[in-house]
């Protein structure tokens, strides 16, 4: 089996819970254009397709340069299995294996798509049948009998303490086609986990997804490696992103400068 590999953009034109979702606003242009830019800086793939039963979409892909396939309307109905699609899309899609790209996963960036596609071809030579990228929660979660992943009374931990459940992200998933056709799925029994942060889990499904998405693009990719001991980094976060942030830091540092003390953010409120 050889590694070239298709990046499939699955964009319908209708969304029933975000009407217009798959081409809102997001960065420099929509969700669909963002996503085919950061998938053009990404080495390892082969060929880029968008397909989607919206010839304006298509047109969009068109111009941006990648590759549009019109999906007949059959696929494009909600009332047909997934599986159906995918058998569809392994008979028509080039190359040896197939990535799941989806425009409502906009902060996968360049950098995690190269680390999944080599993670990737590594995992096989391991064993395992493809590649996913989940997000662990731990929080205290129930469902119509009671708690999944903890218990009350006198056994109750705190959450860090918890196991983690895991939220599957829909950012990545990697697969042979060959594979994929015969699972009717695109991912298998055996898939890598790869873990991903809060930022790069964002999936977007309703108007708070979004609009939470929109916040997160502002944020600093690395935004993880901050050391919070450190006030300069603090400083930096809260001037960002709290209304007013930039001014309260200056009041309270001048204020504060007389006694050669410095002010730490964690501290200030607005």
């Amino acid at each position: 089996m050889g590694k070239t590999i298709t990046a499939v953009i699955p964009v319908k034109g209708n969304s029933s819970r975000l009407p217009g979702k798959n081409i809102l606003p997001f960065g420099r242009s929509n969700l669909l254009v963002h996503k085919i830019e950061q998938l053009k800086q990404v080495e390892g793939i082969t060929d880029i397709i968008v397909s989607s039963d919206s010839d304006i979409m298509l047109e969009m892909a068109e111009k941006a340069g990648v590759k549009a396939m019109k999906r007949p309307d059959k696929y494009a109905n909600e009332s047909v299995p997934f599986g159906q699609f995918l058998d569809y899309l392994c008979e028509v899609m080039p190359n040896d294996h197939i990535m799941w790209a989806c425009v409502t996963s906009p902060l996968v960036e360049p950098y995690l798509y190269r680390k999944a596609i080599k993670t990737y071809f590594e995992k096989l030579e391991e064993g395992y049948d493809s590649l996913v990228t989940l997000h662990p929660m731990q929080s205290f979660y129930l469902d119509k009998n009671g708690p999944i992943n903890f218990e009350t009374g006198l056994n109750h931990k705190n959450s860090e303490y918890l196991e983690p459940i895991y939220h599957f992200t829909n950012g990545i998933d990697l697969a042979p086609k060959e594979m994929i056709a015969r699972w009717h799925y695109n991912y298998g029994p055996n898939p890598y986990k790869l873990m991903v942060n809060k930022r790069e889990a964002v999936d977007i499904d309703d108007i708070y997804d979004y609009v939470q998405a929109l916040a997160m693009l502002s944020i600093p990719a690395d935004i993880a490696d901050i050391d919070l001991n450190d006030a300069e980094s603090i400083e930096r976060i809260f001037r960002t992103f709290v209304p007013g942030g930039a001014r309260v830091v200056g009041l309270i540092q001048g204020g504060l400068r007389d006694e050669g003390t410095r002010c730490h953010p964690s501290s200030l409120s607005v």
